[in-house]
């Protein structure tokens, strides 16, 4: 696969690509990984690693997810590599999932991503207060 350069030059594969430009595929790789739920699977999955999960406990494990949600973001994360799936030929079938080393690669930035969310928090919170305070009628065309 070749990425592309701003001004849509092609560069050859394994070539680092311009995030941003608008071709560039690292964006949609982006959208995929940078989903809360993504973030949510990766970690857990990560807790679990070298170990495998079953989609029912994965699903326990990540509160608020759909059972369809799950099945999107796992089967996004496996195309790309990042987990792998297996499947015991039981009736029904069991389906267990794991990071793959790609996969638990992605979990220090995640992790770090996360950190820092939960550490500033507050200060977003207080700064959204402050921006509604200060315009009532927040959401609404000006």
């Amino acid at each position: 696969m070749t990425t592309s350069k701003a001004g849509g030059r092609d560069q050859r594969p394994g070539e680092r690509g311009d995030l941003l430009d608008p071709l560039c595929p690292t964006r949609r790789l982006l959208d995929r990984i940078g989903t809360k739920w993504t973030s949510m699977a990766v970690k857990v999955l990560a807790e679990e690693a070298p170990g495998e999960l079953r989609f029912a406990e994965l699903r326990r494990r990540v509160p608020g997810i759909s059972q369809k949600m799950l099945s999107v973001t796992l089967r996004s994360l496996v195309r790309d590599g990042l987990v792998a799936r297996r499947v015991e030929p039981t009736v029904p079938p069991a389906v267990h999932y794991r990071l793959t080393a790609l996969g638990l690669s992605l979990e220090t930035p995640l992790a770090a991503l996360r950190l820092w969310a939960e550490t500033h928090m507050p200060e977003i919170d207080r700064s959204n207060q402050l921006a509604d305070a200060s315009h009532p009628t927040h959401g609404e065309p000006t």
